[in-house]
C-alpha cells in the first residue's frame, strides 16, 4: 500500500487556469505553478488539521480597528467640464482603449 496522496491540481487545470486569466505560460511555467500551488494547498491542508478550539480568531496582530473617514458628501467637480478634459469621451463617460485587447 502507497501513502501517495491525490495531488489537488493537475498541470492541465494550471494550464486552463493560466489561460482563463490571459496568462501566457511555458510548458516549464506550468510545471512550476503546479509545484507550487501544490505546495500551497499542502499547507492549507495541514492547517485545517489543527485542533483551534478555544483559540480566538486573529484578524490583525497589532489589534487595529477600523481607521476610516466618515462618509461624507462634499462639492466635487462638474462632470460636464471634467470630461472636457478628457482625450476621447462616449455616451457621456471617459472612452478608453481595451486593457485586454480588442473584443
Amino acid at each position: 500500500m502507497s501513502d501517495a496522496k491525490e495531488p489537488h491540481l493537475t498541470r492541465e487545470e494550471v494550464a486552463f487556469v493560466a489561460h482563463l486569466a490571459l496568462l501566457e505560460l511555458t510548458d516549464e511555467e506550468v510545471d512550476q505553478f503546479t509545484w507550487q500551488l501544490e505546495e500551497v494547498l499542502d499547507t492549507a491542508d495541514a492547517m485545517t488539521a489543527l485542533d483551534l478550539d478555544g483559540v480566538e480568531p486573529t484578524h490583525h496582530p497589532l489589534g487595529f480597528t477600523n481607521v476610516m473617514r466618515p462618509d461624507i458628501v462634499v462639492p466635487s467637480l462638474d462632470r460636464d467640464e471634467v470630461l472636457a478634459q478628457a482625450p476621447d469621451v462616449e455616451d457621456h463617460r471617459f472612452k478608453v482603449p481595451p486593457a485586454l485587447g480588442e473584443q
